[in-house]
């Protein structure tokens, strides 16, 4: 394994198979013009013995459409052609002797280099000699020389199976299914790498536990986050190791070498957040002494770390969506944005009284939002770094703004998480435009026009006094049809946000759930409480 993982391969390799593929698809025109642009040769025949059994019986045409294809020494060709051209002088065939010897450049080539050789051929064409002995003058049979020239062709031909490329894909992709990174029996886009139906399932809400992920006694899951791409589970520890999950298997991915040398990702303390750059290639993640680093997740290789990023711990990091530049949020009060490049801060956002919890970037209007303990949500302009509007999602209590979700079909529309029972989507004006929150029986209120409620059995014993209601985090299903909110109950509650109804709740974990995370293209959501991560599906 850790042989197969250090393979590189090289650059020709991978033309001769798309030359190997052009040829059996019959697309000669589009084969020699990579061949010519490339310089790479197939050097191949489709059967040895036949090629072979071809030099020495003078099948000279079969032959020479070979040839065409191979990279061969000039000097082997000179012979190959000068046997042709003699053999074409004894049989009277002058004509095409005549165009071989003078119009091709082999034969250019062997005039220039050997011209007494050359002019044999020239003298036996112009005297038509048809003598065995005249035309052979080195006592060497004509299949004596045949047979010398069809072993040395043969020891520059490489002889491989059929369909190479398609049977190395079929291998590849057995080899995914086999380890989980793709679902058995799915059809598969083999160019996006992906099974056909991710992207165009049905939102379903989760109703079972199919893995568990357990860490140490003495380790704490402090944050989970799912690849963009889909392919990978991340999770960030209280002993500051990060980890890269099958989450198929609910093992480690050791296709990952570092992994597999038990050489993983390390911050210096806990890990506090993770986030992905759109293209799954880099992994930012920040610890609770404000540090930050970004890595090469195929690799693990530290690319950039920025040392004093926040002066206490940060809260959350997200990549902009040129994955140029890192947005965090932090303890101190602070929202900051980074320069991947330069790891330097670009913009501080100050403002809050309190913790910054949650930062988010707003692409759409170049502004990012904040959430924090002070109980405020605040906008606020990228370029100019000034704060455009604050206002609290609460009304009548003051309750911290604990996260933020994007709400990614709807620009500037965002869910608020706060420490209470309610959950509520907001835009970027203040206006509450949708809630999901506990029932009062003496107050059925509406925040607005549409709110969702928790089920009466759950509801009737919440109160702000009684706080294992209180919602701890959430995450969006793919499509946006249904919000997951973990709650102090210890249990995950699923919300259809068309319908306004409260689909489900399970009891999650026997511990307060930390986080919940959501796949970007399948219905599985992990949730993870103390030392271990549960995954979920319908």
């Amino acid at each position: 394994m850790s042989a197969a993982s250090s393979l590189e391969v090289e650059s020709a390799d991978v033309v001769r198979l798309v030359l190997q593929y052009l040829r059996e698809a019959n697309l000669p025109r589009a084969m020699q013009a990579l061949q010519d642009e490339t310089g790479v040769m197939l050097n191949t025949v489709d059967s040895l013995d036949s090629f072979v059994k071809d030099c020495k019986s003078g099948h000279w045409d079969t032959v020479l459409r070979a040839v065409s294809g191979l990279k061969v020494p000039t000097s082997l060709l000179q012979d190959l052609y000068e046997q042709i051209v003699l053999e074409l002088i004894e049989t009277g065939e002058s004509g095409a002797a005549r165009t071989l010897l003078r119009q091709t450049q082999p034969m250019t080539q062997l005039k220039h280099d050997q011209p007494d050789r050359y002019m044999h051929m020239e003298d036996m064409l112009a005297k038509g000699y048809r003598d065995h002995t005249e035309l052979f003058p080195d006592g060497v049979g004509k299949e004596q020389r045949r047979t010398k020239i069809a072993e040395a062709l043969a020891g520059h031909v490489n002889i491989v199976p059929p369909s190479r490329l398609l049977s190395l894909i079929q291998q590849a992709l057995k080899w995914q299914q086999h380890i989980g990174q793709l679902p058995p029996g799915a059809a598969v886009d083999v160019f996006r790498g992906k099974s056909v139906s991710e992207g165009h399932d049905e939102d379903h809400y989760p109703t079972r536990e199919v893995r568990t992920i357990k860490f140490g006694k003495s380790t704490h899951c402090q944050c989970a986050v799912f690849s963009p791409d889909g392919q990978h589970l991340v999770t960030g520890s209280s002993d500051g190791l990060i980890e890269v999950w099958n989450y198929m298997t609910g093992k480690l991915a050791k296709d990952l070498k570092y992994q597999f040398e038990d050489a993983g990702m390390l911050m210096e303390s806990a890990v506090m957040c993770l986030g992905f750059s759109r293209d799954s290639e880099m992994l930012a993640s920040a610890d609770k002494d404000g540090r930050v680093v970004v890595w090469k997740l195929a690799t693990g290789r530290c690319l950039r770390k920025i040392s004093a990023a926040h002066s206490k711990c940060i809260t959350s990091i997200q990549f902009s969506k040129e994955n140029s530049q890192l947005l965090t949020s932090s303890y101190d009060l602070t929202a900051k944005i980074h320069g991947l490049k330069s790891a330097k801060m670009l913009k501080e956002f100050k403002g809050h009284t309190s913790f910054v919890n949650s930062a988010l970037w707003l692409y759409e209007s170049h502004q990012i939002v904040t959430g924090s303990s002070d109980c405020t949500v605040k906008v606020w302009n990228v370029k100019t770094a000034e704060c455009v509007r604050s206002f609290k999602p609460t009304v009548g209590a003051e309750l911290s703004v604990l996260a933020l979700v994007m709400l990614p079909r709807v620009p500037d529309h965002f869910i608020v998480l706060s420490q209470s029972s309610t959950l509520c989507v907001m835009n970027v004006q203040g206006q509450v435009l949708r809630a999901a929150m506990a029932r009062d029986d003496k107050e059925k209120k509406k925040i607005c026009s549409r709110t969702l409620f928790l089920p009466p059995k759950v509801t009737k014993a919440y109160s702000h006094k009684q706080k294992d209601m209180d919602f701890t985090a959430c995450c969006l299903s793919p499509k946006g049809e249904f919000v997951y909110a973990t709650a102090l109950d210890k249990s995950l509650h699923c919300f259809q946000a068309e319908s306004a109804e409260l689909e489900h709740s399970l009891e999650a974990h026997n511990t307060e759930i930390t986080g919940c995370v959501q796949h970007p293209h399948q219905n599985m959501v992990a949730t993870f409480a103390g030392s271990e991560l549960k995954l979920w599906r319908p």
